[in-house]
């Protein structure tokens, strides 16, 4: 059977990486996890004091970028996100890296090496891709686009949940809605690829289903229909 490429943009804290993720390993895909990319560049920043004050060095960090590595490998079943060697898929997840997320992927040259990466990863096919700028930058040729998002208050009360989960009792619920509000509008109104729905993606609605099995039972069913329809 051929392989296809599936973008899955939307915003944050919209279910849209617990989908791909999901629905990457129920077909036998590769998940690509850019908003990780992001996060690890990001997370670099505030360990070499490139951010200060809410905003980024960007002539110092463009200047380091080459010495940024950003991978992925599965350990006991997980997909861990590694930068220049080590494991930092918790770091990256923190509310501080949240913050100022949007601050460096707004940056040009980062969304540029990261783009090149992304479509290297996507050349051959057989991926599940998510992001802010899947469908409309990365991957524009996808076979499945699908652009999901809610309300911010679903959203942020997921990301509280998610996070009260993991032991992480240093936010309260009011932070994380302000948090989401804030990366909604960084997110949109950027210069450098501004997360917008594609205009062939299919809007999902993250906040019909009742659990992330629902919503992840949905994507896997609109894959397989639209494999049956395109064979």
């Amino acid at each position: 059977m051929k392989k296809i490429n599936v973008a899955i943009d939307g915003t944050s804290s919209s279910g849209k990486s617990t989908m791909a993720k999901a629905l990457a390993k129920s077909v036998g895909y590769t998940y690509i996890d850019t908003g990780a990319m992001y996060r690890s560049v990001t997370l670099y920043c505030l360990r070499n004091g490139l951010i200060s004050d809410g905003k980024v060095d960007v002539e110092r960090l463009v200047a380091l970028l080459p010495k940024i590595s950003i991978s992925f490998k599965i350990e006991g079943g997980k997909q861990a996100t590694y930068l220049c060697g080590e494991n930092v898929e918790r770091e990256i997840r923190g509310l501080e890296v949240s913050n100022c997320v949007s601050l460096v992927a707004a940056i040009a040259e980062v969304r540029h090496a990261m783009v090149r990466l992304q479509q290297e990863m996507g050349k051959d096919k057989g991926v599940v891709m998510d992001g802010r700028d899947i469908g409309t930058v990365v991957l524009p040729d996808a076979e499945i686009k699908l652009f999901v998002t809610t309300s911010p208050e679903i959203r942020a009360k997921r990301r509280f949940d998610e996070m009260r989960a993991k032991g992480d009792t240093s936010v309260t619920l009011a932070d994380i809605i302000a948090n989401v509000k804030m990366r909604d509008h960084l997110d949109t109104t950027r210069k450098e690829s501004p997360l917008r729905k594609a205009n062939d993606a299919v809007e999902v609605d993250s906040g019909q289903f009742h659990t992330a099995e629902e919503q992840i039972a949905w994507a896997v069913n609109y894959f397989h229909d639209y494999m049956q329809k395109h064979q």
